[in-house]
C-alpha cells in the first residue's frame, strides 16, 4: 500500500508518499481499505514540531479516516461493510494511508446518505463537540450556549449538536462566516472582529472553547452563576481552572477519545436530518502538501479531506 510519512519535522514538503506493507488486524481489529482521510490542525501542528509527536520518526499522521472493511478479525464487522471513525487516538493510527488497522469498537457504521468525503471529516470535530456539550457540559433543552469559533471544524459541528439539544445557540465568528454559521442554526453571531462577546453576551449555561489563549479567560464574565466552560484548547490550564471554580464556576477540559456511544450518537442526528459536516476543499491523497498548506493557513470554514 502507499502511506504518507513523515521522516522529520518541518513544513508540508516533509510529507511523503512511499510503499508500506499493509497492516494485519490483531484480534477484535479490522483492516479498512480508506476511501477518504479528514484533516485537522492538529496534525499540521504535529508535523511542525509545535506539539510533541505521539511516537517515533518517520510517522504517519492522521485519525479520520471513512472507508470500507477488508478483513475482520471480530464478529462485530464483515468485509464490504462501509465505516468511519477515529481510531486510537491519541494514540497513532497511522490513518494517513491506504488500509488502516483499526479496533472494531472506534468505528461506527457508515451511514447510507453520507459520503465516505462527509463521513471522514466528521469523527474528530463530532466526538470533540459531543464529549463536550453532552458528556461534560449536559446540555438540555432551553440552557444558553456560546459556542467559540462556529465557522471552524469543531465549531460548526458543535453548533448543529448545540441546536439538536434544544439550546439556544451563540456562536462567535468573523463577520465573513455569518451566513456560514447561521445556516447550521446558530440563533445569535457575534463578529469578533468588531464585537467584544465578553461584554454583549450574558447568563451562558454553557461555553464550548475551541479558540484558546485570553478567550477562555474571558469567558468568566458571559457564565451565569453556576456556568460551565468546556475547553478543547486549555484543558490543562490549572491556574485558569482554579480562578473558575473560584468565582463559582465549573471548568472542564476536553481531550477527545474514541468513544462508540458517541460515534453512533453522531450517526442518529445525521440519519435524523439533524447534523452535517461542511467540507472546505478535498485533495487527491498525492496533494497532502497542498492540504497541509492550508492547514498552515487557518482560518477554514468546516474541514479537509484527503480522497483515495
Amino acid at each position: 500500500m502507499r502511506v504518507i510519512t513523515l521522516p522529520k519535522l518541518g513544513g508540508p514538503e516533509m510529507l511523503t508518499i512511499v510503499d508500506a506493507p499493509a497492516p494485519k488486524p490483531l484480534p477484535t481489529e479490522v483492516l479498512v481499505r480508506v476511501k477518504a482521510i479528514g484533516l485537522n490542525p492538529l496534525e499540521a501542528m504535529l508535523r511542525s514540531g509545535e506539539f510533541p509527536l505521539p511516537g517515533q520518526l518517520p510517522f504517519v499522521l492522521g485519525w479520520d479516516i471513512s472507508g470500507v472493511v477488508e478483513a475482520a478479525q471480530t464478529y462485530r464487522w464483515r468485509p464490504g461493510d462501509e465505516v468511519f471513525g477515529m481510531p486510537l487516538f491519541p494514540r497513532p493510527a497511522s490513518a494517513y494511508a491506504e488500509f488502516v488497522s483499526a479496533p472494531a469498537l472506534h468505528l461506527a457504521r457508515k451511514p447510507a446518505s453520507l459520503p465516505h468525503v462527509e463521513a471522514s471529516a466528521l469523527p474528530v470535530v463530532g466526538l470533540t463537540a459531543w464529549q463536550g456539550l453532552v458528556d461534560l457540559g449536559g446540555v438540555t433543552e432551553g440552557d444558553r450556549v456560546l459556542v467559540h469559533g462556529g465557522g471552524g471544524g469543531i465549531g460548526h459541528v458543535a453548533v448543529q449538536i448545540a441546536k439538536a439539544l434544544g439550546a439556544h445557540v451563540i456562536t462567535t465568528a468573523s463577520g465573513s462566516k455569518r451566513e456560514f454559521v447561521e445556516s447550521f442554526g446558530a440563533d445569535e453571531v457575534v463578529d469578533y472582529t468588531r464585537v467584544d462577546f465578553a461584554e454583549t453576551v450574558r447568563d451562558v449555561d454553557v461555553v464550548l472553547d475551541t479558540i484558546g489563549g485570553d478567550t477562555v479567560e474571558r469567558s468568566l464574565a458571559v457564565l451565569r452563576p453556576g456556568g460551565h466552560l468546556v475547553t478543547a484548547v486549555a484543558e490543562e490550564d490549572s491556574e485558569l481552572a482554579a480562578k473558575f471554580e473560584a468565582a463559582g464556576m465549573r471548568f472542564s477540559g476536553i481531550a477527545v477519545d474514541p468513544d462508540p456511544v458517541a460515534l453512533r450518537g453522531l450517526v442518529d442526528l445525521v440519519e435524523q436530518g439533524k447534523l452535517r459536516v461542511h467540507v472546505q476543499q478535498t485533495f487527491p491523497f498525492e496533494r497532502v502538501a497542498d492540504a497541509h498548506r492550508l492547514l498552515d493557513a487557518g482560518h477554514l470554514q468546516g474541514k479537509l479531506v484527503l480522497t483515495i
